[in-house]
């Protein structure tokens, strides 16, 4: 099975589609059947950019015919900007818009079964704002548009995978969303995926703490006594390879992460601060719980180096490259 991966443009002021037009032609994927999804031109004039040699090919809708195509021809499912200014290095109203009608385009793919998998280049959360998106990110308008009441992040390489049980909340309003029903769901979604997508047999899980020290007994806060040692308690019960909860500092300083199937974070920054850290710009990001699969690169929009040509494509190849392994799986589980 060749799978067929939806790839969106990201922002287009970004360096999603620079990322990606490396990733497909300087690694060379036999292994896929790729879609990129974007405004042509945009694609067009970054490969002359970047010399690299490909033949675009815009198509109106993604057919077994362009799956067919002579190498190294890329089709690309046309996102109009035409009129619009691109505009390298800021988020503006337009790459917002722009950027969201791609990500659109590649779900309504994947629902109707026209592809097996997207993987999206990074949007900006400002720019898709400006645009009048009520969403705060890819994740939260995924769930919505797919009819899901509830997804989950996990960042992945192949030696560390961390799930967040809250996601893109402010800081303050964490505490207050860290209930004995959100981690027990958050929990059991994560050993579901594991074990369903990633193949882990009794996947250990290791959960981190909410406050320093994991609380120290009470003494800077009791979430982890009164909420997550009964939640993590009853889970061993059911048969769940749980621990914690983890002072986080010490888990990863120690690394102890080294040790476990997969790590449950309490909040955005607790989880993926260390995760960059440790996968050195190869990360994956992937979102359980959806009917479709979904990954993305671990990195933002890198405005600062939009349209110089030197942003590497590392993490878009681990993501399209679990994309590919992803759906392998789930079409091999159908069989």
């Amino acid at each position: 099975m060749k799978p067929r991966i939806a790839i969106t443009m990201g922002d287009p002021n970004g360096i999603g589609p620079e990322v990606a037009l490396k990733a497909l032609l300087k690694g060379e994927r036999p292994d896929i059947h790729p879609l990129l999804i974007g405004d042509p031109a945009l694609f067009e004039r970054t490969l002359h950019s970047l010399n690299l040699s490909a033949t675009l090919t815009s198509v109106d809708a993604w057919t077994d015919a362009d799956l067919d195509h002579p190498k190294p021809t890329l089709p690309v499912l046309p996102v109009d900007m035409s009129g619009q200014p691109w505009s390298p290095g800021r988020p503006t109203v337009a790459s917002g818009t722009a950027s969201m009608q791609a990500v659109q385009l590649a779900i309504d793919l994947c629902m109707e079964g026209t592809a097996d998998a997207m993987v999206t280049a990074p949007i900006s959360k400002e720019a898709i704002s400006q645009a009048d998106y009520p969403w705060p990110g890819h994740t939260e308008f995924l769930a919505h548009q797919t009819g899901t009441d509830r997804v989950q992040m996990i960042l992945c390489t192949d030696e560390l995978r961390v799930a967040l049980v809250t996601i893109h909340i402010p800081l303050r309003d964490v505490a207050n969303a860290i209930t004995r029903d959100e981690i027990e769901l958050q929990l059991n979604r994560f050993h579901t995926s594991l074990t369903q997508d990633f193949g882990v047999e009794n996947p250990s899980i290791a959960v981190l703490g909410l406050n320093p020290h994991a609380g120290d007994g009470g003494v800077i806060g009791r979430e982890e006594i009164d909420i997550l040692k009964p939640v993590l308690a009853e889970a061993r019960t059911r048969g769940l390879h749980v621990t914690g909860p983890h002072p986080a500092d010490g888990f990863f300083g120690s690394g102890q992460w080294k040790e476990v199937d997969g790590v449950l974070a309490m909040y955005h920054d607790q989880g993926l601060i260390p995760f960059k850290t440790l996968s050195f710009g190869k990360g994956v990001n992937f979102t359980a719980g959806l009917p479709i699969l979904r990954t993305s690169p671990d990195h933002g929009t890198g405005f600062a180096i939009a349209g110089k040509g030197v942003a590497k494509p590392d993490s878009m190849s681990a993501a399209i490259e679990m994309a590919r392994s992803l759906a392998t799986q789930r079409s091999n589980g159908s069989d």
